[in-house]
């Protein structure tokens, strides 16, 4: 546009600007007010929907609560569409859930499960990328329970590694994504294999070179001391710029173990990545092995479960609670309610720090089949005992003026109940 073509541009007049303000209205930034949009109920049969747990190459997995049991659940929602993209993706979930449906072992996940964070998060939330020794011989006790269960079933996992691995609060360690596992024929006379489809860092050398035909317990032996070496070092015994130059060095199979291992691990991390499958540890030489059967005393604090990344709840609270507010038409004047009667026992998920559970919390085969316990929070209208007597008559005076607030609905019962701490 030229200078003279300026001139001849029609302005606003001061006036004509006044004018404006008049149905314009200005308000000053401290008094605009966001409010989250608020999250409606979604049910699927009977299960209540949450929020986004994690998301992966296949799809997401999100929270649910089970609507007769109000046991936590986690769900992974899959398209057909995105599986087609992905090679053998359709048939690997079909064959993750045939097996899921005949497992039950309490270090290998189930059909229907919740799992509250998994190794790999933990190890990324601290600055050392490692756990304490005593932690790292817990969960590796726990792992080769479950894989040993695994190989009884004829199952070779074949993509052993800490982001497969999860736990619960209470420190129990699952084995789980068996999309890419093999199911040897009943009637097998080995465990050969012929296909490989594992994350490549912890990939054995027959893999890497290229051999048609392998034994697949081997591969989870070697995939299991990888895992070792990692969660005790924050190292990975190979590596490379490519997946290529990965493969070349694992295929060489030259390494060296860190020598703050100590001489106990170092035998038992060179034993299980042992070139040579045939003089490989069979899982049976490892529990037989003086670092398994040691005792490990804590001499360091142990790795936390982190806080939930998106919401920074260090409790990991559920997440359906806002769901159930909307489903149950909650108020905000329901709070009161929850302390208006008498004898109630409410209870909340105990938090355990991992490695840390002691014996007279656990109940006898409660955490193979959940992975929360139970403990009472509040009984007869007292937290830990916190409530002086004169709260208690107080409480008792205000129930029996008001006779017909016995009612507490079970979005605000179970509101308070998640967001109760361990005593």
């Amino acid at each position: 546009m030229s200078l003279g073509e300026l001139h001849h541009l029609d302005y606003l007049t001061e006036s004509e600007l006044m004018e404006m303000d008049t149905f314009i209205h200005r308000i000053d930034s401290t008094e605009v007010i966001y409010q989250p949009r608020r999250k409606r109920a979604k049910l699927i049969g009977k299960y209540l929907m949450g929020d986004l747990l994690g998301e992966g190459s296949y799809g997401k997995v999100k929270e649910m609560l089970d609507s007769e049991t109000l046991c936590r659940r986690a769900v992974k929602i899959l398209k057909k569409k995105k599986l087609r993209r992905i090679p053998n993706g359709e048939a690997n979930v079909k064959k993750e859930i045939q097996l899921l449906r005949r497992l039950q072992h309490k270090n290998v996940i189930q059909l229907v499960d919740y799992c509250v964070c998994g190794m790999q998060e933990m190890l990324d939330s601290v600055p050392e990328k490692r756990f304490p020794l005593f932690q790292s011989h817990g969960y590796f006790s726990q792992l080769l329970d479950g894989l040993e269960y695994l190989h009884s079933q004829g199952i070779v996992h074949k993509d052993i590694k800490p982001g497969n691995l999860l736990l619960t609060t209470d420190g129990a360690l699952k084995i789980s994504d068996l999309g890419v596992a093999e199911a040897l024929h009943p009637f097998a006379e080995d465990d050969t294999c012929r296909t490989s489809q594992g994350s490549p860092a912890f990939q054995p050398p027959e893999i890497a070179n290229g051999l048609d035909t392998f034994s697949g317990f081997k591969v989870d032996i070697w995939s299991a001391g990888v895992t070792l070496y990692n969660i005790t070092t924050s190292l990975y015994p190979f590596e490379g710029d490519n997946i290529y130059k990965l493969f070349e060095n694992i295929g060489k199979g030259d390494y060296t173990v860190p020598e703050e291992c100590g001489p106990l691990l170092s035998d038992l991390l060179q034993g299980m990545l042992e070139y040579d499958p045939a003089k490989r540890f069979s899982i049976q030489h490892i529990r037989q092995h003086n670092w398994v059967r040691k005792k490990h005393p804590p001499t360091e604090p142990p790795v936390p479960i982190p806080a939930n990344a998106e919401s920074r709840d260090p409790w990991r609270s559920m997440t359906v609670v806002p769901y159930l507010e909307d489903l149950h038409g909650y108020t905000e004047e329901d709070d009161d309610e929850l302390y208006d009667q008498e004898d109630e026992i409410i209870y909340t998920q105990d938090f355990t720090v991992p490695g840390q559970v002691e014996e007279e919390d656990v109940y006898e085969g409660h955490a193979d089949h959940s992975p929360a316990l139970a403990k009472p929070a509040c009984v007869n209208g007292t937290e830990g005992g916190s409530l002086n007597s004169k709260a208690k008559a107080e409480r008792r005076s205000s129930s029996s003026s008001n006779p017909s607030r016995k009612g507490v609905s079970t979005a605000s019962k179970i509101r308070k109940l998640s967001t109760c701490k361990q005593q």
